[in-house]
């Protein structure tokens, strides 16, 4: 993929994370009866909804304002909990199968826009090269020209 097209696919589903979320946030903020009642039927306390959808508005935040690598590692953590939460809670009470769909897919979404993140969004390397002693440099030198 060229650094373009990454870029782009990167920008699109970050903007539909941040949508997504922080206007599931904002509902369960404003208290939309249809929100909290989908929140008490997977079994969660009413006063939840207010606690979920504040975190909600500043993780889509998060993930669109510039710099801030750490804060937005633990907004994209949050998000993912969110979403394998609220697969399982419909899962486990029986929601409608394209309620855990709708869920999922937008977790695809949400993992697609970590793991594309330019290096300036990045916290640190997640696996780094490991630096080879001058011995362990000279020993692999030898074994290649054998």
């Amino acid at each position: 993929m060229s650094a373009k097209s990454k870029a782009i696919v990167y920008w699109t589903t970050t903007a539909l994370v941040a949508f997504f979320i922080g206007s599931g946030g904002a509902a369960e903020l404003a208290r939309v009866p249809g929100t909290v009642e989908g929140l008490v039927h997977l079994g969660y306390p009413a006063y939840f909804v207010s606690i979920i959808g504040f975190w909600k508005v500043l993780g889509a935040i998060a993930l669109l304002a510039p710099r801030f690598p750490r804060l937005k590692e633990w907004a994209y953590a949050g998000i993912f909990f969110n979403m394998t939460g609220a697969a399982v809670s419909g899962a486990a009470t029986g929601a409608a199968a394209w309620h855990i769909v709708v869920d999922l897919v937008l977790l695809s979404i949400v993992m697609t826009s970590w793991a594309l993140r330019p290096q300036s969004r990045v916290l640190g390397v997640l696996f780094p090269k490991r630096q080879l002693s001058q011995r362990e440099s000279a020993v692999g030198l030898a074994e290649l020209a054998l």
